[in-house]
């Protein structure tokens, strides 16, 4: 941990002050006790060099306990990047990494992107990288599943006291099964349903985990209030760790940081031990929000001698990347490897990403065929992550190398992964025979659709992105988030904005009946094409809609409304008093919007005219 907070400069020469707090250190800063805390030197404190304000809204009881304080709300950030440049490791829930696990994936992040494995509530490793298992993983057939999925409606109850009659079978496994692949395919609300229906059937006993996946899926369906007022009425006895490490997790995931640190400090007070997860799921938080605070999380691994797991490492690469420190990340990877902790494909592939977004092709490369290995045939499960890095760099020969590897019998993430990949390198038709070939080994699904809509997307191809969601309708294809999402995009890309709107309008009703709901994602696209016309009406509309569909209202979104008014060079009065209501604390970039459409801000010619 010294080593990890030590991989760049001190905190005091970037002119942060952290504050710790215990018995006899109740508001003094790390500076203040150098004799005492002589190694306070974060690894986060050059995340943003351009940050000098003193950090004074988070604080750390070291002493024998932990404790969380933040005087940022839900959605506070000081950051002065953009909220949408997260990389797949900010998504902290999803599956516990064994096919029967209840708590499964989660796809309904902000930013639409595939959540980290996290959870943990595996039963055990079986020592392949995750990544291998995750590509051969056999397709999960569930006949439950499928009874599930064509109730019309509410009526999933009346289907299952008709399967029950019918004498079919409803074991443990076959119960996992069907909510692993309602959870895979977004169908957070029918698998609730299932889930309140075994328990007041009383189908099976309700064990920790299966009381966890609920609070998951109500976090999910009815927020974190819901789901918090639920682990309430579990039985105290079951009411351990992996139900409140859940809640954090969704908190985390809905970006908010007061709920995070209330539900952190309760597992304090519950005596429940300090573990990576959760100082994990600080990180990922904080990562997002305000960097600053990662130095703490780790000071406070320190004090508490909480071991860093590979997820830990891997957020701070990531975070060292993002603030383009490279020789910081680096650092971190030296120390990695010094821990005999080997770095996983993931981990391999956000170093490749950045350092093909600083121009360092040479390292990015030797990565990659360190990545392939001597072998790649018999490492054939990396080749879904190889493909669309190499692409990344522009080497459409390699990309061809790996996909031969796999053409004569692909796996269906190696399809989609070449279909992104020759998107990418705009070879069209390469990317339409990976779709065929993908298309010819399993039935159409959204999934596999939507990627080949966003290579239509992004090329602007209206006509062809228009024949495949017709040929999605005919084949009576499952039309859900990702499938929308990939359809605003397309309209979107091709100027028709209201068109994308009205999409997105029809996507929110059939989301209602369904209870899932648009990507955050979707609504940003249009959001950002309303803003640079400068229609403020249309802007305030989607801004009011996103949080109709339960999105929090987040630095990113009023950043693009703001400049809808700017376009249309109008001032945003009362606009401050909205940001105070969402518990928005506003970082430099925005507070420069916000002294733009200040109606009441003082010019030469108002003085002159007061």
């Amino acid at each position: 941990m010294l080593a990890l907070r030590r991989a760049s400069l001190p905190l005091r020469k970037r002119g942060f002050n952290v504050r710790v707090s215990c018995a006899k250190l109740t508001s003094t800063t790390v500076e203040d006790k150098a004799e005492s805390y002589p190694t306070i030197h974060a690894s986060v404190g050059v995340f943003h060099p351009s940050l000098n304000a003193s950090f004074h809204s988070l604080k750390f009881n070291v002493c024998g306990s932990r404790h969380l304080s933040s005087n940022a709300g839900a959605s506070s950030t000081k950051d002065d990047e953009d909220d949408d440049e997260f990389s797949e490791l900010e998504s902290p829930v999803a599956a516990g990494g064994d096919e029967d696990d209840l708590l499964s994936s989660d796809n309904e992040s902000e930013g639409g992107e595939e959540p980290h494995d996290e959870l943990e509530l595996s039963d055990g490793e079986t020592g392949e990288p995750a990544e291998k298992k995750k590509a051969y993983r056999k397709r999960i057939e569930s006949e439950l599943c499928n009874k599930i999925m064509d109730a019309p409606g509410m009526a999933i109850h009346t289907a299952l006291d008709k399967w029950v009659e019918e004498g079919k079978e409803m074991s443990r496994q076959e119960i996992s099964q069907a909510i692993f692949l309602l959870r895979k395919r977004n169908m957070y609300g029918r698998a609730l349903q299932l889930s309140e229906w075994l328990e007041s059937k009383k189908q099976i006993e309700f064990i920790e985990r299966d009381y966890a996946s609920r609070v998951d899926l109500i976090a999910k369906i009815h927020g974190l209030q819901k789901a918090e007022a639920y682990i309430e009425t579990i039985p105290e006895s079951l009411r351990g760790e992996v139900i409140y490490r859940t809640l954090l997790a969704n908190c985390v995931q809905k970006n908010n940081v007061k709920k995070a640190e209330e539900i952190f400090n309760k597992m304090k007070d519950l005596d429940f031990p300090l573990t990576a997860f959760a100082c994990n799921q600080l990180l990922l938080l904080y990562k997002k929000n305000d960097k600053r605070k990662i130095a703490d999380v780790l000071l406070l691994m320190e004090n508490e001698n909480v071991k860093p797991s590979p997820l830990t490492y891997n957020i701070l690469i990531d975070v060292k990347g993002l603030s383009k420190d490279i020789a910081g990340m680096d650092q971190i990877v030296d120390k990695m490897k010094e821990e005999g902790l080997e770095l996983d494909v993931k981990t391999k592939a956000v170093l490749v990403g950045h350092y093909i977004s600083f121009g360092l092709e040479d390292k990015a490369e030797a990565l990659l065929k360190e990545m392939e290995g001597e072998n790649l045939k018999q490492n054939r499960w990396v080749c879904r992550t190889l493909l669309p890095l190499y692409a990344n760099l522009g080497k459409a020969d390699d990309v061809g190398r790996i996909w031969k590897v796999c053409v004569t019998n692909p796996y269906v993430e190696e399809c989609l992964a070449a279909i992104e990949a020759w998107g990418k390198l705009n070879k069209i038709d390469e990317a339409e025979a990976a779709f065929e070939m993908l298309s010819g080994k399993t039935e159409l699904s959204s999934k596999n659709c939507s990627a080949m809509l966003r290579v239509y997307a992004n090329h602007k191809m209206l006509m062809k992105g228009k024949d495949l969601v017709k040929r999605m309708a005919d084949s009576g294809c499952r039309i859900g988030p990702l499938t929308w999402d990939a359809i605003v995009k397309l309209y979107v890309e091709a100027g028709e904005v209201e068109k994308a709107d009205s999409i997105l309008q029809k996507a929110t009703q059939q989301s209602h009946a369904n209870q899932v709901k648009p990507l955050f994602s979707s609504y940003i696209a249009i959001l950002e094409q309303y803003s640079k016309r400068g229609d403020i009406h249309n802007s305030e509309k989607i801004f009011y809609r996103m949080k109709q569909a339960g999105y929090t209202s987040r630095i990113r979104q009023y950043q693009v409304l703001l400049q809808a008014y700017i376009k249309a060079k109008l001032p945003a009065y009362g606009i401050r008093d909205r940001l105070k209501g969402d518990n928005i604390y506003p970082n430099r970039n925005l507070a420069t919007l916000l002294a733009q459409v200040d109606g009441f801000r003082k010019t030469p010619v108002s003085d002159l005219l007061d």
